[in-house]
């Protein structure tokens, strides 16, 4: 089963900087300002002043980058379950095994009825995993009423693509499978996923276009959509303690083998030959995120195409705010947003004993 976060795993140092950032996040606003003058990028929006402060706080900080996948992991493991809220359990907290070594971790409070959110964590498909998301996952969990699966996919570069996207296709066929003996109507399953788990929803949705049973929403947080144009705001944050362009360059390099069509829709699911027909959307935007436009031009695309795509924006966000729930109020209250937004999407989809 996926370890929850625990201050158990951390050193006295780690408890010590937890506290240091709890208590930094929740200082005035005008102090805060004082400590981290809030930047204000070419929308006009201004960064959270508590994100801020912790961006300030990164930028002296290691880049996983540096370091060789394994111990990139190691940290950013760490790092991740720092910055994490410590959300009560779910009532049923289950390891599935999907088969040939793929796990996931099924949270369920006892109401399948509302429906399943099929999610696949964020990491640029190199770090990352179900442990260190078990906050936000439990949050979906208890803010949707919805069972939430999630996903340990393969990571490069030991397993390059298109490994996460083939993990993703036999999870999506074992929840549509299993999903009966759950409680769950198959024909109520969200695909959700952040940052690289983003492109693995979105991926995967239009894998499975066509099939009997389809997703009833995607919902794509941060995705990371084109790998073939290079759009404005990868530039005006190239820089972000969140999110660098050298770190987006380090998850390509270990992601994609040599020769890899970038222009694969498989990587780059903007560069389908059509989106029509797919499942309706909410995309999940950050003011301050270089991929910010990348996601922004898939909802465009997607409304172009006649699928129903609702766009929602944290303007004075950064990359990854999933993440830092315990250390920025702003961020825990944006992630509490998105939940609610998927469990509105949920409600507006009445439940098969509604309908009858």
């Amino acid at each position: 089963m996926s370890t929850p976060p625990s201050t158990q795993h951390f050193t006295v140092a780690q408890r010590l900087q937890r506290t240091l950032l709890v208590f930094l996040s929740r200082l005035p606003a005008s102090l805060q300002r004082l400590l981290a003058r809030p930047a204000t990028n070419t929308a006009g929006d201004t960064m959270a002043p508590d994100v801020a402060l912790l961006m300030k706080l990164g930028e002296s900080g290691p880049d996983y980058s540096d370091l060789p996948p394994v111990e990139a992991r190691a940290t950013t493991e760490r790092d991740l379950l720092l910055f994490a809220s410590r959300i009560a359990p779910c009532a049923i907290e289950e390891e599935i095994a999907i088969g040939d070594g793929l796990l996931a971790t099924r949270y369920s409070n006892g109401t399948p009825e509302r429906g399943l959110v099929l999610f696949f964590h964020g990491g640029g498909f190199v770090i990352g995993s179900r442990a260190s998301y078990t906050a936000p996952v439990r949050m979906l969990a208890h803010g949707t009423g919805a069972d939430v699966v999630s996903v340990e996919y393969r990571l490069a570069p030991e397993h390059p693509f298109p490994a996460a996207q083939d993990d993703a296709l036999a999870a999506w066929r074992y929840v549509v499978e299993h999903a009966a003996s759950w409680g769950v109507d198959p024909h109520r399953v969200v695909v959700a996923g952040e940052s690289a788990g983003g492109n693995i929803a979105a991926v995967l949705c239009q894998q499975v276009r066509g099939e009997a049973v389809q997703p009833m929403l995607q919902v794509l947080i941060q995705p990371v959509t084109d790998l073939v144009d290079h759009r404005p705001s990868q530039d005006e944050f190239a820089a972000s303690p969140a999110l660098s362009a050298k770190q987006v360059a380090w998850f390509v390099e270990n992601y994609l083998p040599a020769g890899t069509d970038v222009a694969d829709p498989r990587v780059s699911p903007y560069r389908a030959s059509s989106l029509e027909g797919l499942a309706p959307a909410i995309v999940n935007l950050a003011g301050f995120d270089p991929l910010h436009d990348d996601g922004l031009a898939y909802a465009t695309a997607l409304l172009e195409a006649g699928v129903p795509a609702q766009v929602d924006r944290e303007a004075g966000l950064v990359h990854g705010y999933l993440s830092y729930t315990a250390v920025s109020p702003s961020c825990r209250k944006a992630t509490e947003r998105l939940v609610a937004s998927i469990s509105t999407a949920l409600d507006r989809t009445p439940t098969t004993t509604e309908a009858s």
